[in-house]
Parts: structure tokens; C-alpha cells; sequence
């Protein structure tokens, strides 16, 4: 079985995205925590998979978000929602297939899903971040980790990898004359910026 990972090499300018601790925790302001947005034109969320005849594309619908209730890492909530019927290959019969049952099955599930509930500094510049990932309905714990680089810039780019098999969340099936492979990989490029509060503590 393949082992499932998350790979991300990010800047601070992801980490804190949108985050609303004020409506959290009434004994913090708002500049009294980081606050951070994502600029989504220049930023994109693409996926992957090795096959007889190349299948990638993009996902042209997501949504991602900090929630963090102080300064400190360790109270950061991270979320990630992706519109699976917005996957585009390039290919109407690719998208069909891929948003049919046998592997998005959008009508049923239309999100693809990962909610963090620990934040761990595991180095002087590595976050690892516990979590819910969830894909046609599916949820299995995973990991995130994180490079970071550009700390107390107020601004940066996130850019990593995400990596499973695709049949241990059901996706079992093939596309007719095409070989694919299990694992799949969705990459994520977010440019982002510090708003208000203040740096996030990496200590």
C-alpha cells in the first residue's frame, strides 16, 4: 500500500489565511492576532495522476482558511475545500469520468476536504499540521507538512504536494484504454499576505 502524504514547502503568507480569532476568543482583538488573504488570482489548486495517456489538470473552485486564536502556532485551524465538479483536464470525456461515481462522484460528495485538528512545529522551519482528509465521502486521518520559509515577511507563496492512493478512499475503478496509476497528487500554489496583527509565533 502506498504510504499517504502531505508535502508542502510553504511561506508565512499561507499560514495565517483568513483568519477570524476575534469571533473565537473575546479576550483578543483583531490586531491583536495575525491575519492573513490569499490573492486566489494569482494562486491555483492542480492535481495529477501517472497513466497511459497523461491525466492533470486544475481544480478552478477551493476555498482555504486559518482560523488562529492567538499568536502562538499551536491554536491554528486549517481548512482546505475544494469544488470537486470544477476539475478540468483539458478533456470533457476526462472530466465526465472523473467527476462520475466511480471516482469523485460529485453529485454525492461535491467537496473535497481537509480539516486540521493539531499544529505542531516539528523544526526550526517545518509545521506539521493532523488531520481530517476527506474525498467522496471518505475521511482517513493525514498529515500535512509544511516548509516554511520567508517567516515575519508578512507575505509569500505556499507551494507544495499532496499525495494519496486513490483506492484507499474508493476510486477503484479505471477509464476505458487507459492505464492509471493509484497514487495521486493534488499541488497547491497559494501567494498570500499579512493584513493586520501581528507575525505568527514560531517558538
Amino acid at each position: 500500500m502506498i504510504q499517504r502524504k502531505f508535502r508542502f514547502s510553504a511561506t508565512l503568507g499561507f499560514l495565517m489565511l483568513g483568519a477570524f480569532a476575534s469571533l473565537f476568543s473575546p479576550t483578543l482583538t483583531k490586531a491583536q492576532v495575525p491575519v492573513f488573504e490569499v490573492d486566489k488570482a494569482d494562486s491555483s489548486v492542480k492535481f495529477s495522476v501517472s497513466a497511459s495517456v497523461p491525466i492533470a489538470g486544475t481544480f478552478d473552485k477551493w476555498d482555504a482558511s486559518m482560523t488562529i486564536t492567538s499568536p502562538e502556532l499551536s491554536t491554528a485551524v486549517l481548512d482546505i475545500k475544494i469544488q470537486a465538479a470544477s476539475v478540468n483536464t483539458g478533456s470533457g470525456m476526462k472530466d465526465g469520468k472523473l467527476k462520475s461515481k466511480d471516482f469523485f462522484d460529485v453529485a454525492e460528495d461535491p467537496l473535497i476536504t481537509f480539516h486540521s485538528t493539531k499544529a505542531v512545529l516539528t523544526g526550526p522551519d517545518t509545521v506539521e499540521f493532523d488531520g481530517d482528509f476527506t474525498i467522496r465521502g471518505v475521511t482517513k486521518q493525514e498529515k500535512l507538512i509544511f516548509t516554511v520559509t520567508g517567516k515575519g515577511t508578512g507575505a509569500g507563496t505556499i507551494a507544495g504536494t499532496m499525495a494519496f492512493d486513490r483506492k484507499d478512499y474508493g476510486m477503484n475503478s479505471g477509464i476505458p484504454f487507459i492505464k492509471i496509476a493509484n497514487r495521486v497528487e493534488v499541488t497547491v500554489d497559494l501567494k498570500g499576505k499579512r493584513v493586520s496583527g501581528p507575525p505568527v509565533d514560531f517558538k
